[in-house]
């Protein structure tokens, strides 16, 4: 049995090719054990969160960190046989551009994973998703990139010069596109800051729209008027926006003018009587009203009023139905409104 074990071919002994045999075995026996345990976990604690995010968790892992372990496994293996350094150096080599390949795919699956998850657990997560796009792209070949010069750098390249030339160069990239830098920069801001998202009404400046698109430049605006208003992102960071979607109510300042020909008695009576008006409509909260100014040809009441909404149509509408009640109630008990005038003293010479 000895002898038999002791027999050489290629260099290798039989006992050697058993080993490696037995070690690659061994590995793949520990590999599909994990594997089975791992994605077990994974699926019982998705199904327990009630988490979408179960079939890119899964599909990752069985694209990128199992192969990633089979090759680690059949690597250990191999290196115990004994091979002359020609062939070691070419499949180390090989190894290396495997292993970093296999390395980048899984940090940039990872770094989706997080952003994804980070989205889920916001409302409108769908939406976020499009705008997921513009920085994953960015992301993935800037870790492309780096793994390139990290693998150029294990393979025994002098990768200083090109690292000087590319950081020469993005210098001049720099210099030559400030105006796009701060763009992007700001579009990572907006994205994780969220000052607001797709489909919020806003006003920047003297413009009002919705919201469409969040892009790596510019963001996409639909007027009120139906036209297309496109800001830079830049624009947008640097400005004071109006953010009417998360608007929690409105608040209402009614200003009423009646003439000076009005008793005390109905003086007195008007804040009750415009009060029980503004109680008297759903979803409005009544803060105050009071006899402020003697006007030059009014007497002027201020009454505040909160609408709980953000619609602007119930807004409107709100506000139609409570002036329309004082209109009626006024013409009632024979209140009259003021408007400017000017009272003409003639006298005889």
């Amino acid at each position: 049995m000895q002898e038999f074990l002791n027999r050489s071919y290629f260099g290798n002994t039989i006992f050697h090719y058993l080993t490696f045999l037995i070690v690659f075995l061994f590995g793949i026996l520990i590999i599909y054990i994990l594997k089975k345990i791992v994605l077990n976990r994974i699926k019982s604690w998705t199904e327990k969160t009630n988490t979408t995010l179960q079939l890119p968790l899964v599909k990752g892992i069985q694209k990128l960190v199992i192969p990633f372990l089979y090759y680690i496994a059949f690597y250990s293996a191999f290196k115990t046989l004994q091979l002359n350094r020609d062939f070691i150096h070419a499949f180390d080599v090989i190894s290396t551009i495997i292993l970093t390949f296999l390395i980048i795919k899984l940090i940039i699956a990872s770094l989706q994973y997080f952003f994804s998850t980070y989205l889920n657990r916001q409302e409108g997560g769908a939406e976020k998703f499009k705008q997921l796009k513009g920085i994953s792209s960015l992301i993935s070949f800037l870790v492309w990139v780096i793994g390139f010069v990290f693998l150029l750098d294990n393979l025994g390249f002098k990768v200083s010069a090109v690292v000087t030339g590319l950081g020469i160069g993005g210098i001049a990239i720099a210099l030559a596109s400030q105006a796009v830098l701060k763009d992007l920069f700001s579009y990572l801001v907006i994205f994780f800051d969220r000052p607001f998202e797709i489909g919020d009404a806003i006003t920047v400046g003297d413009k009002t729209g919705t919201v469409e698109r969040i892009g790596i430049k510019t963001t996409r605006l639909r007027g009120l008027g139906g036209e297309q208003l496109i800001f830079s992102n830049t624009d947008l960071t640097d400005s004071r926006i109006h953010n009417y979607k998360r608007m929690e109510k409105r608040r209402v300042v009614l200003s009423l003018g009646v003439t000076y020909q009005t008793s005390v008695e109905e003086l007195k009576e008007i804040p009750a009587i415009v009060k029980r008006i503004i109680e008297a409509q759903p979803e409005i909260t009544f803060d105050r009203g009071h006899f402020t100014t003697l006007g030059n040809s009014s007497l002027n009441f201020e009454v505040v009023y909160y609408v709980n909404s953000s619609d602007y149509t119930k807004f409107m509408d709100a506000q139609q139905a409570i002036n329309l009640k004082i209109f009626d109630e006024f013409n009632t008990r024979k209140i009259e409104f003021a408007y400017p005038t000017q009272t003409l003293f003639l006298s005889k010479g």
